[in-house]
């Protein structure tokens, strides 16, 4: 299990070590190329060192990487704020994120699937600017905070972060509902949620701000890009019963695949294809357990008196 930036920097390495074999090329012919010491290709693909994302284009070029997509991915796992020319939008709130909910935004950004399992709060993308600012300002006093507000970086203030804490709430939360973009982007990120049912009985915010939620959940199961499933009480102990996670795969390789377990105070991030295989197979049990998509909005409604 390791933080944010070694799973990419090793995730990097492993895609550029590929490429350059793809290409036919020693890591000394490689170095040669890109006119560097071989120790230095051999440190950034066993991801032992960071890499700049100039440095990420060099290698890229010489191995005749010509995706768009697949370079933009690799930049954004290279930790670059300037991917395809623009600034990625949290680059205006770097003095509110610290890097931890940085490098899960950039793998939200450029992810094409998301599955995740819901114990405690809506999904940060689902969740209406009410419900939004209920759940952060609940977590912002403590010292971390999840992606969706169950614990991990979100909360935690980077060290130019505002002294008012109201005006840092509002930073948070705009935060929050910019990553909803990706629902929208062309493509948009294809969206799995399994919620327990402890997510729509938790009023969050009072009733009327719990019942526009309920009413968004609606709205967004219906979305095309949206699979939306309830696991009631009623299923009992349950695989997911030990805490909330996302898994977050890419359009380019799944070797790229990671899963992101929220604690109290950080973020673990797992990528042996073990680790994938297990909790792929736990939340394939869950959507199994659970509602299907149809009557989950039935249950909702139900629950939502709509």
């Amino acid at each position: 299990m390791q933080n944010g930036p070694a799973v990419r920097r090793r995730k990097l390495g492993a895609e550029l070590r590929e490429l350059r074999t793809g290409a036919g090329l020693t890591s000394g012919e490689a170095a040669r190329l890109v006119g560097w010491h071989q120790s230095k290709v051999s440190r950034i693909e066993t991801g032992a060192s960071g890499v700049k994302s100039a440095d990420v284009r060099l290698l890229l070029d010489a191995y005749g990487v010509t995706d768009r997509q697949q370079r933009e991915l690799l930049l954004v796992l290279a930790g670059s704020d300037d991917v395809g020319g623009r600034h990625h939008w949290w680059h205006a709130y770097r003095g509110v994120l610290p890097p931890a909910y940085r490098d899960f935004i950039s793998l939200e950004s450029q992810a094409s699937e998301m599955r995740t399992l819901e114990t405690s709060v809506v999904p940060g993308l689902l969740q209406t600017p009410e419900y939004a600012r209920a759940v952060t300002g609940a977590a912002v006093g403590r010292s971390h905070d999840g992606p969706d507000g169950t614990g991990g970086p979100d909360g935690t203030v980077g060290p130019d972060a505002p002294d008012d804490a109201e005006e840092r709430l509002d930073a948070l939360v705009k935060v929050r509902l910019a990553r909803q973009d990706v629902l929208r982007s062309d493509p948009p990120l294809v969206l799995s949620a399994v919620l327990d049912e402890a997510v729509l009985r938790r009023e969050v915010g009072g009733p009327e701000v719990m019942a526009r939620q309920l009413q968004r959940l609606l709205e967004a199961a219906r979305l095309p890009q949206v699979r939306l499933q309830v696991l009631p009480f009623s299923a009992g102990a349950h695989i997911g019963i030990t805490g909330p996670f996302v898994i977050f795969s890419f359009p380019s390789t799944s070797d790229l695949d990671v899963v992101v377990l929220d604690h109290l105070t950080s973020s673990l991030y797992l990528e042996r294809k073990e680790d994938l295989r297990a909790y792929s197979e736990a939340f394939n049990t869950l959507q199994i357990h659970a509602l299907s998509p149809e009557d989950s909005l039935d249950y909702i409604a139900g629950i939502g008196g709509a």
